[in-house]
């Protein structure tokens, strides 16, 4: 990130009038987050800076990210409180999730089936609000999901709008994460909400399998296919222990043709009898470094889900029995 500079700062530096800055938080190419305290709010929240290099070249996206964000509202789906676009420290104040991305989560411990189901419903449930409201996400990955008092979906940077999705040229997004309509939007296919999906489905798999779906994107190939292995690649096999039901909305997910997902609302009405046969928690349970393991319960987990009919399926169809016109969608 060094071409972009960093602002370096310091517990207590002020960044806009009545913000001051505690801690570093992360960032990326563009832009870099703090942890500050806001004297309005009275509380902690967090600035998303664009970098020092790109506070004026920059500010069209960040712009373009505020107006977003200020026209969203969903409890699955991050808050935005302000927007500086103006001065030395542009950036967008952000609600402070208290809790670790998805990503450390899956690194550290790894993901339970019983953690996995209201997670990918609380994820759909967001997806569904997103894509009602006109704006594909485009970057759906266990880092863009705070694991906090519910899962919440971050992390709009390029997030667009239904309309302007399809006339996106070039690779858009995360390349492990990507569907193949956003490694390739001219030879695959009009990009739009199912490429959500599809982030989705790699995201509820590298939970349950600790491994992704598809072998290691090559940046350094120029050659789309050697590049996009999801482009070519159909996805391994998750491991034994994940529920039969449960592995079939994951592959669902990742059907290569975007008309061949389900929608957020048609996957959230398989996944509800799922949560719903779940049984109550345990102590310890859910606990971080617990005893709980997904090889460890598996057996278990298929019990869980007796009462689901089994489905044969082609990995990379969509499951035959979702029915679009179907009652009881999210509740």
């Amino acid at each position: 990130m060094a071409e972009h500079g960093t602002w370096g700062l310091s517990e207590g530096d002020e960044i806009a009038p009545g913000r001051y800055a505690a801690r570093l938080l992360g960032g990326g190419k563009r832009y870099e987050a703090y942890v500050v305290w806001d004297d309005d709010l009275h509380a902690l929240a967090v600035a998303k800076m664009l970098r020092p290099a790109l506070a004026t070249d920059g500010l069209p996206g960040l712009q373009a990210e505020a107006t977003l964000l200020g026209s969203l509202a969903h409890p699955s789906v991050v808050r935005m409180y302000d927007a500086v676009l103006y001065g030395e420290r542009p950036h967008v104040l952000l609600e402070y999730l208290d809790g670790p991305r998805l990503s450390t989560l899956i690194r550290r411990y790894g993901v339970i089936v019983e953690q996995a189901l209201p997670l990918a419903l609380e994820v759909c449930a967001a997806l569904h609000y997103l894509h009602g409201q006109g704006v594909v996400h485009l970057d759906v990955k266990p880092r863009n999901i705070v694991m906090s008092a519910r899962p919440t979906l971050i992390d709009l940077s390029v997030a667009t709008t239904v309309e302007a999705a399809p006339t996106l040229t070039r690779p858009v997004g995360t390349d492990a994460f990507m569907a193949p309509e956003q490694c390739d939007p001219a030879r695959f296919a009009t990009l739009g909400p199912p490429a959500d999906i599809w982030g989705l489905g790699v995201t509820l798999y590298e939970a349950l399998a600790r491994k992704r779906p598809f072998p290691a994107p090559d940046e350094s190939q120029v050659d789309l296919e050697a590049r996009y292995p999801q482009v070519v690649h159909a996805p391994a096999p998750l491991p034994r222990g994940v529920p039969t039901a449960l592995a079939e909305l994951v592959y669902a997910c990742l059907a290569v043709g975007p008309a061949d997902r389900p929608t957020a609302a048609e996957l959230a009405a398989e996944l509800e009898p799922l949560v719903a046969g779940l049984p109550g928690p345990r102590l310890g349970l859910f606990r971080p470094g617990g005893r709980a393991r997904t090889a460890a319960y598996g057996a278990r987990d298929e019990s869980i889900l007796k009462g689901v009919s089994p489905r044969s399926h082609d990995p990379r169809v969509l499951l035959s029995s979702i029915n679009p016109k179907r009652e009881g969608g999210m509740r």
